[in-house]
């Protein structure tokens, strides 16, 4: 199934040269998105509502979507990835809506992208999804950290894919006596090819991208330590994109974070102190926006950054309740975290945008029946103060009770246990000491370790769940 849509004009500019005035048109690349549904293996959202998310994307990078095509098979093609029958098709609908760009839903692999770029011929580019969200990813990186992040994804991703266009490109030439050529050990064959030197000029940049990157991250590490030792809880916000995380972020802390209505509009983490009802402080930070399909060069460039969600003592997943896939988009980002390594933290789900719910007070009712649910609006500061006090309560009032076994050698955790907890028992021996009470649940994953298990059923849910 293949069809397009009207095109629309070029965006026109107007310029002045002396005293002339010109007319100049901007050039826009022009894309068919096309996606495929195999038979018995659905994804998380519909084939429909995935190339929906695509064409936005597609807008955020600046691409004008002209068509879109959708293939139901029962395997992948392992040459082109859609039948030859479809590329023919989608061939003749790039030709009829004048587009110069072909986007595909999936990750394509190097071999299907070269042999799809030759079907469609030299003025048409093939992209994947992973691509298109590379390339958004650089137009909204503005820190160092993050173009770093960015470039080196770009070249993890580009390294298997880089064309044989040059393969009979010889750097050094080779040869023998037989064939006229100049003798020497070492010197015969082909010498090294243009695409051999890409290859490694690339490998070797990724290389002191991860030593540049590897710094950073010891860097943030020591920044986390010294929030440690100031005993000032974190918690991180995390979401899809779009869901209204900066939104959110500038309403509790007055910040100024980047806030708009597109797919990734703010890439780099930001910190805020944010002063709780109580009396209470916390930092807020900001993480990168999850969505589905998040390409694994990413989810690794941007380890650094997603070990900050690790380090938080409570997480905020901020949802956006209007959106009609609310329930896949929550899902995507609880398997992000399990892919990230984040357990053992507690969250509080955000419902945000009740403001635009023909029943607001629907949402307020979902979220009385579920203690970790807080029915917001961002924008309009509806809920927020509830919020809040849900997270104070967290972060500094509700206590779990927890029994752990903890070396002599501990001392931090044991200062901490008396620091921030209720002692209510405890017991020495030569090596460890036993210590029974509650904790903030800010603080458990950091005894996870030590937990006895012969403690509390609560602890026991918590630390095994």
């Amino acid at each position: 199934m293949s069809r397009g849509v009207a095109p629309s004009h070029p965006e026109r500019r107007r310029c002045r040269i002396g005293r002339e005035a010109y007319e100049t048109v901007a050039p826009v690349d022009r894309a068919v998105l096309v996606g495929i549904e195999v038979y018995g293996k659905p994804g998380l959202l519909s084939v429909e509502d995935s190339l929906d998310e695509l064409a936005q994307l597609a807008r955020t990078a600046g691409v004008e979507v002209v068509g879109r095509a959708v293939q139901r098979l029962r395997r992948i093609h392992p040459a082109t990835y859609i039948g030859p029958g479809k590329v023919e098709e989608i061939k003749a609908l790039v030709r009829t809506m004048n587009a110069n760009m072909v986007i595909f839903d999936d990750e394509l692999s190097p071999s299907q992208q070269r042999n799809l770029e030759n079907a469609f011929g030299e003025a048409v580019r093939v992209l994947d999804r992973t691509a298109l969200i590379l390339d958004i990813f650089a137009q909204h990186a503005h820190t160092r950290e993050g173009a770093l992040q960015v470039e080196l994804a770009q070249y993890e991703y580009r390294l298997p894919r880089l064309t044989r266009r040059w393969q009979d490109l010889a750097q050094q030439a080779g040869g023998s006596f037989g064939r006229g050529g100049i003798s020497g050990v070492g010197l015969r064959g082909p010498g090294e090819k243009q695409l051999e030197i890409d290859r490694r000029r690339i490998k070797e940049r990724i290389a002191h991208l991860k030593r540049e990157l590897e710094a950073m991250r010891a860097h943030r590490q020591r920044y986390r330590e010294r929030r440690r030792r100031a005993q000032i809880p974190v918690v991180a916000l995390v979401g899809y994109t779009n869901a209204g995380k900066s939104t959110l972020l500038n309403a509790v802390s007055g910040a100024q974070v980047l806030v708009a209505d597109q797919l990734f509009a703010t890439l780099d983490p930001t910190t805020r102190r944010v002063k709780l009802p109580n009396g209470g402080v916390a930092l807020f930070t900001d993480t990168v926006g999850f969505i589905q399909k998040l390409p694994h060069p990413l989810v690794a460039a941007f380890r650094a950054t997603l070990e900050e969600i690790n380090d938080a003592d409570l997480i905020l997943h901020v949802l956006d309740i209007t959106h009609p896939n609310a329930l896949q988009q929550a899902c995507v980002v609880v398997q992000t975290l399990r892919e990230i390594g984040v357990q053992d933290i507690p969250m509080i789900t955000a419902l945000n945008k009740i403001d635009r719910m023909p029943d607001p007070e629907q949402v307020r009712a979902l979220a009385a029946e579920h203690p970790d649910f807080v029915a917001i609006s961002a924008a309009y500061g509806i809920g927020l103060e509830d919020l809040l006090r849900k997270v104070e309560a967290i972060l500094y009032q509700s206590l779990t009770p927890v029994r752990v076994r903890l070396p002599l050698g501990r001392g931090d955790l044991i200062a901490l246990f008396y620091e921030q907890g209720v002692v209510e028992w405890e017991a020495h021996t030569d090596n460890e000491v036993t210590l029974s009470g509650r904790l903030p649940g800010r603080l458990l994953a950091a005894f996870r370790p030590y937990l006895e298990h012969a403690g509390s059923e609560a602890a026991q849910q918590i630390f095994v769940a």
